[in-house]
């Protein structure tokens, strides 16, 4: 299976500005991540997705390809990220080059290893279902099934639709949350269906006990602490 993976990194990031190439630790927070894609056995080939011009230099300098850029109409705050992706099948397709899926890396998640790429991988391949995420397990305090919202009366509801409450933990089933860290979807379901995850998803409980996905200055705090160990 041939598998590109894509590394957004736009230029107008808000809670940490210009977060991509703020130095964390001794080099740019998006070297980590484009480290990691060079070591893995099973990408068949990586690329940065970026509007920015200084992001596309210093990325290149840490050894990743940005063969094309970003129009900027699909750089913006509220841009959906199948659009970006969409963007770079497209480019490369012009080329005459396809792929069967696409991997999407966050930069924001630096402490991902190659293992944790290419173990996801072949569980996708595996599996052959129409996308994968890598996943946190839900505490139990925020599982669904325990979670309320208002309803049209102003009153409580379950949010799961249910009209009595699990009453103990025990008999609660396993909830995920996406982690940020790894995106794996087949290309014929990006441009079929318009979407990054198709009526299939594969899955890996992330146990990494230094991911942390940088949203907000107190994330980048953390991930400046964990380097310190």
């Amino acid at each position: 299976m041939k598998i590109l993976a894509i590394i957004p990194a736009r230029g107008g990031s808000k809670g940490v500005p210009r977060k991509n190439i703020k130095v964390l630790g001794n080099q740019p927070l998006i070297a980590y991540t484009i480290e990691r894609a060079v070591q893995s056995k099973l990408l068949t080939e990586f690329v940065v997705s970026t509007e920015d011009a200084e992001i596309a230099e210093i990325t290149k300098l840490c050894g990743a390809k940005v063969p094309f850029m970003r129009p900027l109409e699909l750089a913006q705050d509220a841009t959906p990220t199948i659009d970006v992706v969409k963007h770079v099948i497209s480019e490369y397709e012009k080329k005459n080059i396809f792929y069967d899926a696409v991997l999407i890396l966050q930069a924001t998640c630096p402490f991902r290893t190659e293992n944790e790429i290419d173990e996801c991988i072949e569980i996708f391949m595996k599996q052959n279902t129409d996308s994968f995420i890598s996943v946190k397990e839900v505490p139990d305090n925020f599982n669904p099934h325990w979670v309320f919202e208002t309803n049209e009366k102003g009153t409580l509801k379950i949010a799961t639709g249910e009209e009595k409450i699990i009453p103990r933990r025990q008999e609660l089933p396993k909830g995920y949350l996406r982690d940020g860290s790894i995106y794996i979807t087949k290309t014929s379901v990006i441009k079929e269906q318009n979407s990054l995850f198709g009526d299939s998803i594969a899955y890996r409980v992330n146990n990494n006990i230094k991911h942390v996905n940088i949203d907000t200055m107190s994330d980048w705090e953390q991930a400046e602490r964990i380097l310190l160990y």
